[in-house]
């Protein structure tokens, strides 16, 4: 017996900008939901009929997909060629509803292996549904940002690529008709790659020759490890260096880039407990600030040169795939999850989507230069974030961690980290017009965890 479903969702364009979105390179990169464990092992930089599509899922299952039907400006189809499902058949429908708007209609038939008359409709709820709501609001924000910037395609660099944010943005600068290409610390495996080392300070200034935007967002994970001497100086040194040495290369290129957006932190701040914190704030004075501020004046030889630099100084970003959720979601799953410390302490966060719509908003916003707190403009105290993830999934939080125990685990990087209260409100965001897409962090997280 086969199941059939439709889903839909109306889109802010019209049917041939639609589909036209569908053929750009790596945009089926920014519709896998993240609490999926989803890989694209192959995909076409474009629809073309018979083009083929081969997924992993789970790790370990292999589902391969050929494209075909084909009709410019109104559907494609894609149809299973081996994989998880004894069949299925997946149509996307385009129909213009007037020129600002189109209706997009998933059409989907298919088979499961074992019990489908049964396990079909389950499918359908538990799996399906989610995703596809997740794939129209991304899919809707995606073609919203772009439309609105207008921006003609750049050529732009990113470093820090394999990080959660670098990836994002790839994906969605490419799907957005840009020519992106990724500064890496290895040897360049393809013609999107250019190596650097910024370790030993080597880069060729003939690869960076013809940007017109460079985003610098590498760095040693602050998170990934206690916190010695030795490590706290290879966090400093991985993002005060390697922004020197990017930001003076550049310089003398015989044309600098238009723009250079340096990822920094709201560590910048320090530990400010209820106090407000704007840009115009001053530094803290703990290891995270000092190292922040450095950061943000390693641009230095990049302003003398003329190009427009802007420090993204982000808050907690959220993302169930890597960073402060993807550590505490398991916890929270088993019922362990609670406030840190007393909890009265001030957690901004921002939603990976709106990072990456924040940074597309600096590009295309020449009056922004300088520092820009990429945060929601809602912060909360780690107490009401507990409750709030704790709603979200359904799941008790009654085991809280206290502040000695944290230290004893952490040291002192529990305090930079977890126990630091920095409440900051993202001014030039919202004075130049930024819309955030979850503002909330209730929305933001049904969002991202698909609930």
């Amino acid at each position: 017996m086969t199941t059939h479903v439709e889903f839909s969702a109306l889109m802010p364009c019209d049917s041939k900008e639609l589909y036209r979105w569908h053929t750009m390179p790596r945009a089926i990169n920014r519709l896998i939901p993240p609490w999926e464990n989803v890989k694209i092992i192959e995909h076409p930089d474009t629809l073309g009929s018979n083009s083929k599509v081969h997924i992993k899922l789970d790790g370990f299952i292999d589902w391969k997909l050929r494209i075909s039907e084909l009709k410019e400006g109104e559907s494609f189809t894609d149809t299973q060629i081996s994989g998880p499902f004894f069949s299925w058949t997946h149509k996307h429908n385009m129909e213009t509803i007037n020129g600002n708007h189109s209706l997009l209609v998933e059409k989907i038939d298919f088979k499961l292996p074992l019990l489908n008359g049964l396990l079909g409709p389950l499918f359908t709820k538990n799996k399906l549904e989610p995703g596809f709501n997740y794939r129209f609001r991304v899919m809707n924000n995606d073609i919203k940002l772009h439309n609105k910037y207008k921006l003609k395609p750049q050529k732009i660099l990113i470093t820090g690529t394999s990080g959660l944010v670098g990836t994002a943005l790839f994906d969605f600068l490419s799907s957005g008709g840009h020519q992106v290409y990724k500064l890496v610390r290895k040897q360049a495996q393809s013609e999107d790659e250019i190596a650097w080392d910024p370790e030993i300070g080597t880069i060729n200034p003939k690869d960076l020759e013809g940007f017109e935007t460079v985003i610098h967002l590498a760095g040693e994970n602050i998170a990934g490890k206690r916190w010695s001497s030795k490590q706290k100086e290879k966090i400093r040194a991985s993002r005060v260096n390697g922004t020197k040495l990017l930001a003076e290369t550049l310089s003398k290129l015989d044309k600098a880039p238009n723009s250079f957006i340096c990822a920094s932190a709201i560590g910048f701040y320090g530990d400010r407990d209820n106090e407000l914190c704007d840009e115009s704030t001053e530094h803290g004075k703990c290891f995270l600030a000092e190292t922040c501020k450095e950061w943000e004046e390693a641009c230095k030889a990049l302003k003398r040169a003329g190009t427009r630099c802007v420090q993204t100084r982000f808050g907690i970003i959220l993302d169930p795939r890597s960073g402060a959720l993807a550590k505490m979601l398991p916890i929270f799953m088993l019922g362990g999850g609670g406030t840190l410390g007393n909890g009265k302490q001030w957690m901004s966060w921002i939603a990976l989507d709106d990072v990456i719509g924040t940074i597309l908003h600096c590009i295309a916003t020449e009056t922004i230069y300088g520092p820009v707190n990429t945060v929601s403009p809602i912060p909360v105290t780690n107490k009401e974030f507990t409750r709030i993830i704790s709603k979200v999934i359904s799941r008790p939080a009654i085991l809280p961690a206290p502040s000695f125990g944290l230290r004893l685990a952490l040291g002192e990087m529990a305090d930079a980290l977890l126990l630091s209260s920095t409440k900051v409100e993202p001014t030039v965001l919202q004075d130049t017009g930024y819309d955030f897409a979850y503002p909330d962090l209730d929305s933001a997280l049904r969002h991202m965890l698909g609930k």
